[in-house]
């Protein structure tokens, strides 16, 4: 078999991907909130984005090199964090990060992953970033970054969208609980697996690693993304500012004053997400967003973006509506459980090769040039 012919699209690898997983870890990673209407709004926004392709250009040489917060990265996109990702392989978050060093993109490792700061430290380079779910204790909070810190993990990504739990009612009727347990039901599901079973087996039930060690405090919470967090505040923000020695990234903006807010208050990028449409199903998609928070902050504020990503095509989309630098959550999920660590090669590979495809289209050079390929042309 050859990954290239077999499967050379994200879908492809994304229907690998269902066939390999328990059904409950498959409703967990692809379900939203609600009627799914967040997480729809995002692909029918980026599907609404035409770019131009240009004639009697010649053949240009893409240089897909992105700089993002004084960093030089050689793809424009990375890997968003994702909670739990070591529940659809294990060992998920590691293959994602070495795979992220060899490509040098941006690596994003949350608060809720399957592995904890430390875990991750022999395998970030210089590539790590760190999502925060800040804890309402203010020692763990402050211990929590600075195992981070002292990781190796340099920009600090403050998730800002949750002051509260959804429903998931997709993630609900599967059976699942968070922090995961094996019930009989589950077990049903994952015998069907046994590729996945088998690790599971060999390693365990995966946990919140990084917060096992305050789990004394939060353990009877019937919610691990909510339980150990305060909801994010200004006064939380200048006390992260005061500790964190580094970039500092509000996740789960889509309100441009709300962006033109943080930038005042000394925030160093926002990003622009509707949390995978996980979050709120009253909001819009993430794209529809997107060129409006750009217009707000200015033309140079650095913006990140992720909802419904799933080509690179989608990322030049993204990139032309005003984003510096794109995340993928998902995608990275259906590589690692179709293929492991080949999987994670295999979906940088289509991103890349992608994108170049239609640079050469359009006749750019550099990703950021796509702007002036929107259609209509300005010009």
């Amino acid at each position: 078999m050859t990954l290239d012919l077999d499967y050379p699209t994200l879908s492809d690898l994304r229907a690998r991907a269902r066939r390999r997983l328990p059904y409950f870890a498959w409703e967990y990673m692809d379900s939203g909130t609600g009627d799914d209407l967040s997480l729809r709004r995002s692909r029918e926004a980026l599907d609404a984005v035409r770019l131009a392709p240009q004639v009697l250009a010649g053949r240009t040489v893409p240089d897909l090199k992105t700089t993002f917060l004084g960093r030089t990265y050689d793809k424009p996109f990375g890997v968003s964090p994702v909670g739990m990702t070591g529940l659809f392989w294990r060992k998920g978050e590691i293959m994602l990060a070495q795979n992220a060093v060899r490509e040098n993109i941006p690596f994003g490792l949350s608060t809720v992953a399957a592995e904890g700061p430390e875990d991750l430290a022999p395998h970030i380079g210089d590539n790590g970033w760190f999502q925060l779910y800040p804890p309402a204790d203010e020692a763990h909070c402050e211990d929590l970054l600075k195992r981070a810190m002292d990781a190796g993990f340099h920009t600090l990504i403050l998730t800002v969208d949750v002051p509260g739990p959804s429903r998931r009612e997709r993630q609900r009727r599967s059976g699942l609980r968070t922090p995961p347990k094996m019930t009989p039901r589950l077990i049903s599901h994952a015998m069907l697996r046994p590729a996945w079973s088998m690790e599971i087996l060999k390693h365990g039930v995966p946990t919140t690693r990084a917060l096992d060690r305050y789990r004394s405090k939060h353990q009877a919470a019937a919610h691990v993304g909510l339980a150990p967090h305060s909801a994010p505040t200004p006064a939380l923000l200048e006390r992260l500012q005061k500790i964190w020695k580094g970039p500092i990234v509000a996740k789960g903006v889509l309100v441009p004053s709300e962006a033109a807010h943080l930038k005042e208050l000394g925030v160093d990028a926002v990003w622009v997400s509707n949390h995978g449409g996980r979050q709120f199903d009253g909001c819009p998609g993430s794209a529809e967003a997107l060129p409006l928070i750009r217009q707000a902050v200015g033309p140079d504020y650095p913006l990140v973006y992720d909802g419904a990503t799933a080509s690179g095509l989608d990322v030049l989309r993204a990139i032309a509506l005003g984003a510096d630098m794109v995340m993928l959550g998902r995608a990275w999920i259906w590589g690692i459980a179709a293929f492991g660590a080949k999987g994670a090669a295999q979906v940088g590979h289509i991103l890349t090769e992608d994108i170049t495809s239609g640079m050469v289209q359009m006749g750019i050079e550099r990703p950021r040039q796509v702007r002036s390929r929107l259609w209509p042309l300005g010009n």
